[in-house]
C-alpha cells in the first residue's frame, strides 16, 4: 500500500520574542490566533493548516535559503504586505522575487499571489469565487 499525503498540516519557526511575533504576524498578515502558551502561538493559515512560533531566546537569525510561502488573493493584498513590511517595519525586500523577506527573526517567507493558476486548488471553491480568478479558454 502506497502512502497518500493530503497536504501540509502546519510549518513550525524559531522567533527570539513572542509576544513582538504575534503581534507582527497579526499585523502584516491578519492572521487568526488560534492558542498561545508562555513561550509559543498558533495561527490559522488557510482552510487546514496553521503556523506554530516558539520561543528561543538569543537565538541567531537564519541566512539559509530555507523557507515557507504564504498565499494572499491578489496583487493588491502582495503589494499591501510589501508597503507595510518595508514603511512600517523597515525590512528589505529579497531581491529576485515579488515578496520574500525575512522577519524580524531571520525566518524567511515567500509571499505568493493567486496569478499562477496552478496555486488555485490550494482555495476552497468559495473562495476562488470571491477572488474572481479568470482562466483562459
Amino acid at each position: 500500500m502506497s502512502i497518500q499525503v493530503y497536504g501540509c498540516n502546519h510549518v513550525a519557526i524559531e522567533v527570539g520574542d513572542i509576544e513582538k511575533a504575534v503581534t507582527f504576524y497579526e499585523d502584516v498578515f491578519g492572521l487568526e490566533k488560534l492558542d498561545e502558551g508562555e513561550a509559543d502561538a498558533f495561527f490559522q493559515l488557510g482552510e487546514h493548516q496553521f503556523l506554530a512560533m516558539f520561543e528561543h531566546r538569543g537565538m541567531q537569525p537564519d541566512t539559509s535559503d530555507r523557507h515557507f510561502g504564504i498565499m494572499v488573493r491578489d496583487d493588491a493584498q502582495l503589494a499591501q504586505v510589501r508597503h507595510k513590511l518595508t514603511a512600517k517595519y523597515g525590512l528589505k525586500l529579497i531581491e529576485g522575487f515579488r515578496c520574500d523577506f525575512r522577519d524580524p527573526w531571520g525566518n524567511r517567507i515567500q509571499v505568493v499571489d493567486l496569478h499562477d493558476e496552478s496555486l488555485i486548488w490550494l482555495l476552497p471553491y468559495r473562495e476562488v469565487q470571491k477572488a474572481g480568478v479568470k482562466f483562459a479558454d
